[in-house]
């Protein structure tokens, strides 16, 4: 136990109580990156922490919780809690890339590859989740922070709404009611830095509701993760042309699900209203409850933005995530939630019990709001979408040009990235070396999978967000070279478009 009285800094036990599980989980994850805690690596109990650190048990259990999310740490039953194995790419941070006697070993699938293995110098960046900055009107931005970074403002340096700022929270309401059609009004609204810190939430309060999780296959891994990294069973469930299959989520004995009906990742495909009904009938039906993640809600390029579910018909069985990360942009740190009124009065009693604080910015969340009240977010909302269509557009004919018949593309109607489908026998790992090795970066599909066996059907997830417009075609161009010797043949001539699963 005497290692880890150096695990906080002095004086940290009488520090501010929402601030303890911080310092707990960053001095710990900071020895796990720096070697000073290895895989096995027992850790003491959350009670006998707590003793040792003079704290109560809640900061020390958020802690840990915190460090499971993420995989730094996991509980095993009856035995206590461990070190996972670190990724080697965490290890380069604090220590040496290879100790005496250690061993690189190749990875055995594109899942597992490091980019710094299989990436030489990127010129033609396919991000599957960066930003364009160049039309960000940082001019308004600074001038509406400048305003409001002064003495006559300092109490924003202080504690705000642990639910957000209200005044954010009433635009937030106002824009998500006239263009994404949701029910809501400030006060079912919660404000977060992190959408994971939103889920750890929503783990907690259901805790006592259910014990497993529905959960898109593919699918956005975050939500589930967290949920089980919080003691949840997760039931993947399988895509069809139209989403989520219902018949097989009514198989599961779980009464949550996680979907993202506007453009579900990573394929993109569009949840029609049939489909979205038949989930507000099982919701109904079982008690339960649909975590809507919105992800690629505003940017839709083929007709208009797709309404949200939960304001589809009027019920109490949905709970929307949003956020600003792709709109705006990620350093910002401002993501939301809009629950159900009867969940409100719980997730305050959670919040009281668990002492926590607001953890989004003040400054930046009161920037945001007068950004969105003085007009300026609708209009920059637009001229990204007018942006971004153009970029969609190229990358579309790129592929059409270079690969023909010989790739189909999926999930090119809305958000930053699509879906390139080849037939290859090479590996997804060779695959992402060879465009590595020619400047080109993608990412492999597979991990969005459950469990994805490898076959000669290889898809890849190819951004537009980030990269500049006029490196786009060359960039398409450099990997159908790098890979055109190894793709199979179709006997198609023409690029194809699917849904498929």
């Amino acid at each position: 136990m005497d290692f880890f009285a150096n695990l906080l800094p002095p004086g940290a036990a009488d520090s501010r109580p929402s601030y303890r599980y911080q310092e707990i989980y960053e001095m710990i994850k900071q020895n796990i990156i720096n070697g000073m805690l290895t895989e096995d690596n027992r850790l003491p109990s959350i009670r006998k922490l707590a003793e040792f650190l003079s704290l109560s048990a809640t900061p020390v259990e958020l802690a840990y919780q915190q460090l499971i999310a993420e995989g730094f740490i996991e509980s095993r039953p009856r035995r206590g809690y461990y070190v996972t194995k670190l990724p080697e790419a965490y290890g380069k941070l604090g220590r040496p890339a290879v100790l005496p006697g250690e061993k690189t070993v190749p990875p055995a699938s594109a899942a597992q590859a490091e980019p710094e293995k299989i990436l030489g110098e990127i010129r033609y960046d396919f991000h599957l989740s960066k930003n364009d900055f160049t039309l960000f009107p940082f001019s308004i931005w600074k001038r509406l922070h400048h305003q409001l970074f002064g003495p006559e403002h300092r109490d924003l340096m202080f504690y705000g709404d642990a639910q957000g700022e209200l005044g954010l929270r009433r635009e937030i309401a106002g824009y998500l009611r006239q263009f994404r059609g949701v029910i809501c009004d400030p006060g079912r609204i919660i404000v977060a830095a992190e959408q994971q810190m939103l889920v750890q939430y929503l783990a907690l309060l259901f805790k006592n509701h259910t014990d497993g999780l529905a959960a898109e296959d593919p699918g956005y891994r975050l939500i589930p993760a967290t949920f089980h990294a919080l003691g949840y069973r997760i039931d993947p469930i399988a895509l069809d042309d139209a989403g989520l299959r219902p018949d097989l989520l009514r198989q599961s004995s779980a009464r949550l699900v996680s979907v993202s009906p506007s453009h579900q990742f990573p394929l993109g495909i569009t949840m029609p209203v049939g489909r979205r009904l038949e989930l507000l009938e099982w919701a109904k039906a079982v008690d339960g409850y649909i975590l809507e993640d919105d992800y690629g809600g505003e940017f839709r390029y083929q007709g208009r933005p797709i309404p949200s579910l939960q304001g589809l018909v009027a019920n109490n069985h949905v709970i929307y995530l949003g956020g600003f990360s792709q709109v705006l942009a990620p350093d910002f740190c401002i993501h939301y939630m809009v629950l159900p009124e009867h969940l409100v009065a719980r997730y305050h009693d959670l919040r009281r019990n668990l002492m926590f604080e607001a953890s989004a910015s003040r400054i930046h969340q009161r920037v945001l709001e007068q950004f969105i009240q003085g007009g300026y977010f609708e209009r920059h909302v637009r001229r990204m979408r007018n942006l971004y269509r153009k970029k969609n557009v190229l990358l579309t004919a790129s592929i059409q040009k270079h690969f023909g018949g010989r790739a189909a593309i999926l999930g090119d109607g809305a958000g930053l990235h699509l879906v390139l489908e080849i037939r290859s026998r090479l590996s997804e790992a060779e695959l992402l070396r060879l465009a590595g090795e020619a400047g080109v970066r993608v990412a492999s599909a597979a991990f969005f999978w459950h469990k994805k066996t490898e076959t000669d059907q290889k898809r890849f997830m190819v951004g537009f967000g980030g990269i500049p417009a006029e490196l786009i075609d060359e960039g398409i161009q450099r990997l159908h070279e790098a890979w055109s010797a190894y793709l199979i043949e179709p006997g198609g001539s023409e690029i194809q478009r699917a849904n498929r699963i």
